[in-house]
């Protein structure tokens, strides 16, 4: 969910009304998820880079997200979707993980959608914990690291070409597209029109593509 603070910026206006406009943003692209055949979004909302932020903006996002977990918890109750955290929580503030805590709580009996919300989260550090839960155990390794298959479709927008840390094991094989949109800007019908794309990439996973069928063959030839 990148260029929040580019977008409030760009309208004079305090950073964290981007943040606020996001938020909305989440909303609408939630409630499209499902209709594309989504059934697992994870939405990077706080790196544990971002620590690094002015502390009166860090104290604003902390909020906001404490905020739209108590908001949101009734409507993803109503639509079927579970709502999880993932990252560390030892350094979160009180009300955010309590939040938290009951968001998870409260709709853990959702099917339509999983919604996961990356919060002090860092792909590198999952990795490392992992490694270190696992035990060098290669079966228990994957299962510590994620509770959802990987990731297919990868999506950043505001322009930046990179990962960020985010989901690095889980996007081995994913498909990745960057926008310029910035995320207050990003529609359920930019959403529509990249899930599109996606369907016409032919994935391979480091195979050879099958042979075309031999009436296909001919065709092509002509």
């Amino acid at each position: 969910m990148d260029g929040n603070g580019r977008w409030a910026e760009s309208r004079f206006l305090p950073r964290a009304l981007g943040h606020q406009a996001g938020a909305e943003t989440l909303r609408r692209i939630v409630e499209a998820a499902p209709a594309l055949g989504l059934t697992t979004l994870t939405v990077y909302a706080f790196s544990s880079d971002n620590w690094k932020r002015p502390a009166n903006e860090v104290t604003a996002l902390m909020q906001l997200l404490a905020c739209y977990l108590e908001s949101e918890t009734p409507n993803c109750l109503r639509d079927g979707v579970r709502l999880s955290v993932i990252g560390r929580r030892d350094r979160l503030d009180p009300a955010l993980l309590a939040a938290v805590l009951r968001a998870e709580a409260q709709t853990r009996g959702g099917t339509r959608l999983h919604l996961r919300l990356a919060i002090d989260y860092s792909a590198r550090d999952a990795i490392r914990r992992a490694a270190l839960l696992s035990n060098g155990d290669a079966l228990r390794f994957e299962p510590a690291i994620t509770d959802v298959p990987p990731v297919d479709l990868l999506i950043r927008t505001g322009g930046e070409q990179r990962l960020s840390d985010f989901l690095l094991w889980e996007s081995a094989y994913a498909e990745l597209f960057f926008t310029p949109v910035l995320w207050p800007d990003f529609t359920p019908a930019c959403l529509r029109k990249i899930v599109r794309q996606f369907q016409l990439r032919h994935r391979k996973f480091g195979a050879l593509p099958p042979p075309p069928l031999v009436g296909q063959t001919a065709r092509w030839l002509r």
